[in-house]
């Protein structure tokens, strides 16, 4: 996890609700057992605590990553209603911003070169929550600029700041490229056990 200096009261992040947990306790809960892009993700975008989400994360603390399958499963478990608005089998059909939910980037470099297998291409991923309702406002969620309060930025400013020091700190032979692979539209919540608990 890295941080970026992220837009404090932006337009974006005022029109978005704060996750239900801080900057430290994102911090804490990566310490204490591995989360990263894709529980913080989930948590932002379902509306939990990391706390609430950490007992449905399957094998997640085991293999430290989430990985579509995973993502899918955890989402199951925490009862969420979703639609898969797209899933890249190729690059010919670009995919669209979720209306509100959970977007899978591919970070691209000689790991997405043909001929290397698609397996390389896992540990190169990132996940982000997104609001693309207003398709000329796209807001982002990003638990790398979780320090501005909210860890909403506009697309434009993680396009701009964001993507280029993940990469700089995270991805070193990355060409700069991404691309969305997954698209997951999240409608609500159903689990009444995850509501209780609150």
């Amino acid at each position: 996890m890295t941080t970026v200096a992220g837009e404090r009261g932006s337009e974006i992040g005022e029109k978005q609700a704060a996750p239900r947990f801080s900057y430290e306790d994102m911090c804490r809960a990566n310490e204490e057992w591995g989360a990263n892009c894709g529980p913080g993700a989930i948590a932002a975008i379902c509306g939990l605590t990391l706390d609430e989400l950490r007992p449905h994360l399957g094998d997640f603390e085991e293999k430290g990553y989430t990985n579509p399958t995973l993502m899918f499963e955890i989402l199951e478990r925490i009862g969420a209603q979703i639609r898969v608005r797209s899933i890249a089998a190729n690059l010919k059909t670009p995919l669209t911003w979720p209306d509100y939910g959970l977007v899978r980037i591919q970070w691209e470099g000689p790991w997405c070169a043909p001929g290397v297998p698609m397996a390389a291409r896992y540990r190169h991923t990132h996940w982000i929550g997104a609001n693309g309702r207003n398709p000329r406002n796209i807001g982002i969620w990003d638990v790398n600029c979780m320090n501005n309060g909210t860890g909403w930025v506009s697309l434009e400013n993680w396009r701009a700041i964001a993507v280029p020091h993940i990469l700089r700190a995270c991805v070193p032979r990355a060409d700069g490229g991404w691309h969305l692979t997954h698209a997951i539209e999240v409608r609500g919540m159903v689990n009444k056990q995850i509501a209780r608990m609150r």
